[in-house]
């Protein structure tokens, strides 16, 4: 994990042990788990984007590349955070990439209303969820181009 001033490429924000796992595993094997910061419910999410509470020293200038969200999240959903990284001057330029089990094609629509930049629904299967996962990591972190 990440110290609260360094710069973090991928923020993950995943309430499940096991995803954050093998999503970290995944991203290692491309080498892109350097610097990541892994939250584990909406309200932490919100904090360290926003450089607040706990993460109230981190430098707001340091924008993550990508934003890794899970929807079903414990105190504020996935949803609430896509919101409000979005309704943001500085931070909606951030790409996000919803990365849920919900098929709910609600869901989907929502996110895409909200600006998500991606919607991937994770593969139940271990080998394709380690390849989707280091797909999106190479895609976001080193074929896109943005603007920060």
């Amino acid at each position: 994990m990440i110290e609260n001033n360094n710069i973090v490429e991928i923020l993950l924000v995943e309430d499940n042990p096991q995803d954050v796992e093998l999503t970290l595993r995944a991203l290692k094997k491309q080498n892109l788990a350097n610097h990541v910061q892994v939250v584990n419910d909406g309200a932490e999410a919100l904090e360290f984007i926003f450089a607040t509470g706990r993460f109230k020293e981190r430098n707001m200038e340091n924008l993550p590349r990508v934003i890794f969200l899970d929807l079903k999240l414990p105190k504020v959903d996935g949803l609430e955070v896509l919101r409000e990284v979005k309704a943001n001057e500085i931070t909606k330029i951030i790409p996000v990439v919803v990365m849920t089990s919900s098929q709910e094609e609600m869901d989907m629509v929502k996110s895409y209303k909200l600006g998500v930049n991606s919607y991937i629904v994770k593969p139940v299967d271990f080998k394709k969820f380690i390849k989707s996962v280091a797909d999106l990591g190479l895609y976001w972190l080193l074929l896109n181009k943005a603007p920060y």
